[in-house]
């Protein structure tokens, strides 16, 4: 898939039912969702930005999907 395309809300559900952990970061703030196979509204809606695109980075190490960037999750996820 070319870096260019935008991903959108069904792209954010597919990402958020295959995951068992999704992390999101904005700024300071941390959300963690528990999708088990379902795409929650709420955290769909976290996952994307203003325009209504998937926010970036996006990562998706194993089961575990991490939206946006925090020092910490990073530091935990690489360390």
């Amino acid at each position: 898939m070319p870096a260019s395309r935008k991903l959108g809300r069904s792209d954010a559900a597919a990402l958020a039912k295959a995951a068992s952990r999704v992390i999101v970061a904005k700024g300071k703030k941390l959300d963690t969702f528990k999708p088990g196979g379902k795409a929650p509204k709420a955290c769909v809606d976290a996952m994307l930005g203003p325009t209504g695109n998937l926010r970036s980075p996006c990562i998706r190490m194993g089961k575990t999907v991490v939206v946006g960037f925090n020092e910490e999750v990073f530091g935990e996820l690489f360390a």
